[in-house]
């Protein structure tokens, strides 16, 4: 299961990868978790399973999901109160109910 952040520049976006990933191991979760620039989506949805967007890049959402709907990959944006609190148990919880089963 590879879980694709994208953000303006992955920065902020990195430390909420870091809390999601231990609230991963916690459920003892096999998950790849990263974390990438809005430029990079078209080099990354390939390996991606769910990709979600920082809340600073939300505009870019109905281009990438016209990208990434045909290859059945889900793309949806983090709540900004979750994404501003850095909630890695909210956010790792709106990745898994994308997951397509």
């Amino acid at each position: 299961m590879n879980i694709v952040l994208c953000c303006a520049a992955g920065m902020s976006t990195s430390m909420l990868v870091a809390k999601m990933k231990t609230e991963a191991q916690k459920r003892q979760l096999a998950v790849q978790i990263d974390a990438v620039p809005v430029a990079e989506f078209e080099r990354i949805i390939d390996a991606a399973d769910v990709v979600l967007l920082g809340p600073q890049v939300q505009f870019e959402a109905a281009r990438l999901t016209a990208i990434a709907s045909p290859l059945g990959k889900p793309v949806a944006v983090i709540d900004m109160m979750d994404y501003g609190t850095m909630r890695g148990d909210k956010v790792l919880d709106k990745a898994l109910a994308l997951m397509p089963s």
